[in-house]
């Protein structure tokens, strides 16, 4: 395999989204060999099953990148105890139509930033539920939850909390890992 390209998906709409910087700091924090591409989730509509047999253009668009990569990480916020609206509609519209999912096999590794105190521990537990339906392999170790986000990035919206830096790195080239494994076993 030359380089992996992961697809990064930020589950927030919102124009400062912290997990929306998280992924431009894990752009500069690729292993060698490895490439991020961010993908928003602007224009893609709501779920609606009778529509599924023929695609809506942004969602045949998202479907392609996914397909076009490697592995994908997930930049996800908590709302309400769980994922956003937004990524789960979008985590649907690629697994339809059934038997042509977009997210089978499909490496990943989750990370959130959360202006509290727990960092998007329950919407990354109820991702790796949801991933599961897609025999997706996830990437376990390190959980990167970064808590109280407003003091690990500045203003301009630059990750500067070194340790988790660090630890978003660490993800990363665990994925990078597991990409890697997956091409040679086939997958």
């Amino acid at each position: 395999m030359s380089e992996i390209t992961i697809l990064g998906i930020v589950g927030s709409l919102r124009k400062d989204s912290y997990n929306h910087a998280a992924l431009k700091a894990a752009r500069e924090l690729m292993p060698e060999g490895a490439v991020l591409e961010l993908i928003e989730l602007h224009g893609i509509p709501v779920f609606n099953q009778d529509a599924e047999m023929a695609l809506p253009a942004a969602v045949q668009e998202f479907k392609r990148r996914i397909l076009a990569a490697d592995a994908i990480l997930f930049a996800t916020p908590e709302y309400n105890y769980s994922v956003p609206g937004v990524l789960k509609n979008a985590i649907d519209w690629a697994s339809r139509p059934f038997g042509e999912s977009a997210w089978t096999g499909k490496p990943a590794a989750l990370m959130g930033a959360s202006p509290g105190s727990l960092g998007t521990a329950r919407a990354q537990y109820h991702l790796r539920q949801i991933l599961v339906a897609f025999d997706m392999p996830v990437v376990n170790r390190p959980e990167v939850m970064i808590a109280n986000a407003a003091q690990r990035f500045d203003q301009d919206g630059r990750l500067t909390d070194a340790p988790t830096r660090e630890q978003i790195r660490k993800l990363l080239a665990a994925l990078a890992r597991l990409a890697k494994a997956g091409s040679r076993d086939g997958g």
